[in-house]
């Protein structure tokens, strides 16, 4: 049995009393999850919600997200979380493009989804959580009021049986959906499992995003898999941080960098009990030696795990331990069981130690393609490893080093922005004659994007006049923070923009 919502069972049986899931001063226990994800499977099934079938997420974290986890799989249909940050035209495309039959949300996307629902012909069914549902919305809790006492039993699945979609940014113009098996959950669930020894004794506080792979499987399922416990927190709060690890004993976390020096930038920083937190995970960037040396003051107990990973493979591929924190700096490690790691030149040929190539992946964590795009799935699939795209070279000791990111990517506070989905909006402006994308250095967010635009010949728009129509049609964090006109692009002889001329132009002003 495959099915990863049946280890829910398997825990009610050991553990029924422990707590699965807290909250702001709420739990829910093993029994009591059990018993709801029981209620929503059937509620699902009442309104004709298959195996292969997908249904949307649009919500904070929230125990309502983890339930939605567990019962969508019970009944083998796949789940779509929805990042919340993105625009109403992003979530459009992305409910058409995964032919979403239902969707779960929060009463403050109500009207998004309202507007866009003559759009979108296979979204049957729209349920909301907390509020008063209105017109064709109904009730989440009544949806489980309806069906109490009910079980459903697991549906057997294989290895390769879609577990979920997630949309990430990639280097096209449009966000493409990743296809997560629940072969590689279980083979990424047990191998954090094996790596970091998760047992029934730890928690694992979740404040970055349930949508983002960091927040919901770094560690997050995997905890959940072992029997511990996970405690949610609804939005990223640094100073909520410190105060969560010593009310629930968290024994691990998962912090993107900006998240790292937000918690370290918290005034009384030093006035919190940290000592029950045993690991934290990184983020993927190199994590220089002040900020390293900052985080095992703040955290005296604490292993910080430089990781690797990407939603195409469910999140952490390689760690860093703890042993070679300090002597392998900048490194984000080795890879955790049954990943395979190995650095290619152009032609494909394996390059040797230390010498620069593309990371390609290899092991049972790997995706399964994306979602209705054979094209971007050939291009990225290719003898059997994973193409990532990005640049780095492994040591004579086989520690991986990250030596630049996937060609066009942004990364903003550990999200990810393909700069052609960028660029795309601007093109859509009348006065728009060429634009190029590029991420600029900043203090809090690691990186935000930066626009080069030429405007059509008598054409005029300015920097304002530009942010405000990538408001309206982007995610609040890919709009460019900064426009730069100029005359033309510099390009090479093929007609490409030389984007690494652009990001070495000074930020003046």
């Amino acid at each position: 049995m495959h099915n990863f919502a049946s280890i829910l069972d398997y825990h009610l049986t050991q553990r029924p009393d422990a707590v699965a899931v807290a909250q702001e001063g709420q739990s829910l226990t093993v029994r009591q999850l059990h018993e709801r994800v029981g209620q929503l499977a059937a509620g699902l099934i009442e309104l004709g919600i298959r195996r292969g079938d997908v249904v949307a997420l649009l919500l904070y974290n929230r125990p309502e997200f983890l339930e939605l986890v567990y019962a969508a799989s019970r009944i083998g249909a796949v789940f779509l979380p929805l990042n919340y940050r993105l625009s109403e035209e992003e979530w459009q495309y992305i409910l058409g493009h995964a032919q979403a039959r239902a969707v779960i949300a929060e009463p403050e996307f109500v009207p998004a989804m309202e507007r866009s629902a003559g759009c979108l012909t296979d979204l049957e069914h729209r349920i909301l959580v907390g509020g008063t549902p209105e017109g064709s919305w109904r009730s989440y809790e009544a949806l489980l009021d309806g069906h109490r006492g009910a079980r459903v039993d697991p549906v057997d699945v294989g290895t390769e049986d879609l577990q979920r979609l997630m949309y990430t940014s990639g280097t096209t113009s449009r966000p493409k959906g990743v296809r997560i098996t629940y072969g590689n959950l279980q083979a990424k669930n047990l191998a954090h499992i094996v790596h970091f020894g998760l047992t029934a004794a730890d928690t694992t506080l979740v404040c970055g995003p349930l949508y983002h792979v960091g927040g919901l499987d770094m560690p997050g399922l995997a905890t959940l898999y072992a029997g511990g416990a996970v405690v949610l927190q609804r939005r990223f709060d640094p100073a909520g941080v410190l105060e969560s690890i010593p009310r629930h004993r968290v024994t691990n976390l998962w912090l993107a960098p900006a998240m790292v020096n937000a918690v370290l930038e918290v005034p009384d920083r030093d006035s919190y009990d940290t000592t029950s937190v045993r690991f934290i995970l990184g983020g993927g960037e190199k994590t220089p030696e002040p900020v390293l040396r900052r985080i095992m003051t703040a955290f005296p107990n604490a292993w910080y795990a430089d990781a690797y990973g990407l939603t195409e493979t469910v999140s952490g591929d390689t760690f860093l331990d703890r042993d070679h924190a300090l002597t392998k700096l900048g490194s984000v490690g080795r890879p955790v069981p049954h990943t395979r790691v190995r650095i290619v030149d152009d032609e494909g040929a394996e390059a040797p130690a230390g010498e620069l190539g593309e990371i390609t992946l290899r092991g049972p964590k790997v995706f399964a393609g994306y979602w209705r795009d054979e094209q971007a799935t050939a291009a990225a699939l290719r003898n059997g490893w994973f193409h990532t795209g990005d640049i780095g070279h492994l040591d004579a000791d086989g520690f991986l080093y990250i030596d630049d990111r996937k060609k066009d990517m942004i990364v903003s506070g550990g999200e990810n922005i393909a700069t052609p989905e960028v660029e795309r909006v601007l093109y859509e402006h009348p006065a728009v004659l060429e634009a190029a994308v590029v991420g600029l250095t900043h203090p809090r967010w690691g990186e935000v994007p930066r626009a080069f635009v030429v405007l059509r010949p008598d054409a005029k728009a300015g920097a304002e006049e530009l942010r405000e129509f990538c408001r309206a049609r982007l995610a609040r964090f890919k709009v460019p923070a900064r426009f730069d006109f100029v005359a033309e692009l510099p390009r090479t002889p093929s007609g490409k923009v030389l984007k690494r001329t652009l990001r070495d132009v000074p930020a003046e002003g």
